[in-house]
């Protein structure tokens, strides 16, 4: 391409900043464009214009992605379902594995019992470089372990190649102590992992829980008798005992022991229409974490394992036997104005009233005399086969190993001495929730049930077996609470609530089979309330010393009857019954008793002087009276009893190893000289 100027066109202007030259003319340039440099120029220009075509399409896309990202994440982003998250997530299983042995709980699921984790620390003796250095650091850590002990074990003076090869140090280590071993690392020392049983309350129901081994396995109590179930069946076991019913019973128990100096003692609390035993407590005790330190005598369960004989408090089945076979009626009276002479000795009174009595004041004063009388009136075969309807000539079927067999004399042996001591509770011997268990129907109705440790479903109630008639236990609550109100029993009222109950205090037999000089044991047996009697309460106090507020005496009424009160007047309300007030007490307890001098209702003849015997009486009545019973001598109501023949197992009984008769009574040798005896509870 070539620049020309043609003529009268104005020179090219002068470039800025180029000097001026005078009139000097601009130089002329041409420049010469060919056809290739143009199609060059249109190739770069169109490349260049599809470059920024493609630039805007990129930034348009990526403004796209970007929305759209910003849409999804920020402004409405998709979250993954719960199945999306678990399915990305590892299975973890945190769940620890069930413990090996279940709970045991009361009655309202407070745990009484529970398996933990635990450590138990062993070692490998060949590892163990230097035992004595090694005892000495562990006893450090474990403060209570024997160092030249420990160091034997860990094969101190024993070469490398001859030591055990596995040793215990410690079945039994706390947190605490695991820890401070863990921090010595001593070669050859190791954990190894383990359940421990822990019992919360201590001592709270000891006997009744029992205890385990350092493995694990059931020692005593429930522990023992139901260690199958607790291995293999993962849910609580839950007992029939209410914890707080079971801490009073215990305290009140404890401070009777204490303020007369006992040896020990035995409370029941039992649910009179179910044989639930809501607490039951024997002492001493222990603390079952420690059963394996517990000495055997406070090992001992006084309440199920002891056999003791009862007293007074047996009179209950006295009376209750006579009137349920229709032999005698409350309105009969009996000669006690006399000692009963039975060889070389005599059955007394502690009271004598020297008069003849009706049976509710035979109960209310605590006659021994009377109650012979009536007893002598049945005879043995009554006898034995109302105590073996009633569970007293067998061991106790309770939820605990090894109830013992009471303690009687041979039933082919049984002649009139056994006969008459037996009705106050003498020369036999059984364990006090037998005795108890033989109550419940005297107040309950008539109706016998067992007694159990475990909790019963209401919904599904047992079924008991009737031993006796309704209006014979009704009869029998009324006299019961006469002995509360006016008799023996004073001791035992609780404000608010209508008590019925009875006294006992029998002799203690001696290691050589003879009774114990000045010794005995006080109880108590007790109902409530009596309009509608829910629970039973037996305090027994092993033994007592008198103290001043019992006057010199160690009876039934005084030691065992103001434990009873206190017991009573605090589970009352936690029972959910409330006490009486006012007119509403006073009605209930003229309804709820007896006189103690009943008169024979309309044509009929009450026994008494000149008719001392009914109708077939047996034949020992006619023999404390020296005469000879009329042929035939079976009682008018026999049949009725033949189904209460004694059980088998009732003939396999221990003899009771006494000399002489079986009773508390005292030689006369001519003076009025009566022994403390083991059925009379009389106040002063």
């Amino acid at each position: 391409m070539t620049l020309t100027l043609r003529p009268g066109e104005p020179p090219p202007a002068r470039r800025k900043g180029a000097p001026e030259r005078g009139g000097a003319v601009p130089l002329m340039e041409n420049v010469r464009v060919t056809g290739s440099d143009l199609d060059q120029r249109r190739v770069l220009d169109k490349a260049r214009g599809r470059m920024v075509i493609a630039a805007l399409l990129f930034l348009g896309l990526y403004g796209v992605l970007a929305a759209k990202l910003t849409w999804s994440t920020v402004v409405h982003p998709l979250l993954p379902s719960a199945a999306q998250i678990a399915a990305m997530q590892p299975q973890l299983d945190m769940t620890p594995p069930p413990p090996s042995r279940a709970d045991i709980t009361d009655r309202n699921g407070t745990i009484l019992a529970v398996s933990l984790p635990g450590a138990e620390l062993y070692a490998d003796p060949q590892q163990v470089p230097d035992p004595e250095a090694a005892a000495q650091l562990l006893a450090n850590a474990m403060p209570g372990i024997n160092v030249a002990d420990t160091a034997l074990k860990l094969g101190a003076g024993v070469p490398v190649s001859k030591r055990k090869e596995f040793v215990y140090l410690n079945r039994k280590l706390t947190p605490q102590e695991e820890l401070a071993v863990n921090s010595l690392g001593i070669p050859g020392v190791y954990f190894e992992n383990k359940e421990e049983r822990h019992y919360p309350d201590g001592d709270l129901a000891s006997h009744i829980l029992g205890g385990v081994r350092v493995d694990g396995t059931g020692l005593a109590g429930v522990e023992q008798y139901f260690n199958q179930r607790l291995t293999s069946n993962p849910q609580p076991l839950v007992l029939s005992i209410d914890a707080g019913i079971q801490s009073i019973v215990h305290d009140e128990l404890a401070a009777a022991v204490k303020e007369f100096q006992s040896p020990g003692g035995c409370a029941i609390v039992m649910n009179a229409h179910t044989g639930e035993i809501l607490a039951m407590s024997s002492l001493p005790d222990y603390d079952v974490n420690g059963y394996g330190n517990a000495s055997r005598d406070s090992q001992f369960n006084r309440c199920v394992t002891g056999t003791y004989e009862p007293g007074s408090v047996f009179k209950l089945q006295t009376v209750a036997m006579a009137l349920d076979a229709g032999a005698v009626h409350y309105w009969d009276y009996f000669d006690t104005t006399h000692p009963l002479r039975i060889g070389h000795f005599y059955i007394t009174d502690f009271e004598p009233a020297k008069t003849w009595m009706a049976i509710p004041e035979i109960l209310n004063v605590s006659s021994n005399i009377g109650a012979s009388r009536i007893a002598a009136i049945l005879g043995p075969q009554i006898e034995q086969a109302w105590y073996a309807k009633q569970g007293l000539l067998r061991p106790s079927d309770v939820q605990l190993p090894g109830p013992p067999m009471p303690q009687f004399h041979p039933l082919n042996h049984w002649g009139l001495a056994t006969t008459l001591t037996v009705s106050f509770g003498a020369g036999i011997a059984i364990s006090p929730l037998q005795l108890v268990t033989a109550t419940l129907p005297i107040v309950n109705g008539g109706v016998r049930y067992p007694a159990t440790l475990l909790k019963i479903d209401p919904n599904n109630p047992p079924q008991g077996v009737r031993v006796m008639q309704q209006s014979t236990s009704d009869l029998m609550r009324k006299m019961m609470t006469n002995v509360v109100l006016f008799g023996t029993g004073k001791n035992a009222q609780v404000p608010g609530y209508i008590v019925g109950g009875k006294t006992g205090t029998a002799q203690v037999v001696g290691p050589n089979g003879g009774y114990l000089k000045h010794t005995n044991n006080a109880s108590f047996m007790a109902a409530f309330p009596m309009e509608d009697p829910q629970y039973v309460v037996y305090v027994l106090v092993l033994q007592p010393k008198p103290d001043a507020t019992t006057y010199g005496f160690t009876t039934g009424g005084y030691i065992a009857a103001p434990a009873v009160s206190r017991i009573i007047a605090r589970i009352g309300p936690m029972l959910g019954i409330l006490p009486d007030t006012g007119d509403q007490l006073a009605q209930l307890q003229q309804q709820l008793t007896v006189p103690l001098n009943p008169t024979a209702p309309p044509g009929a003849r009450a026994l008494g002087p000149g008719n001392p015997l009914p109708p077939g009486a047996n034949a020992f009545a006619y023999e404390l009276l020296g005469e000879k019973p009329p042929q035939p001598p079976a009682m008018p109501h026999a049949q009725a009893n033949d189904n209460l023949a004694p059980e088998p197992s009732a003939s396999r009984s221990t003899h009771v190893r006494h000399d002489g008769i079986m009773a508390p009574v005292s030689p006369m040798m001519g003076s009025h000289m009566t022994a403390r005896d083991g059925g009379n509870d009389g106040q002063a």
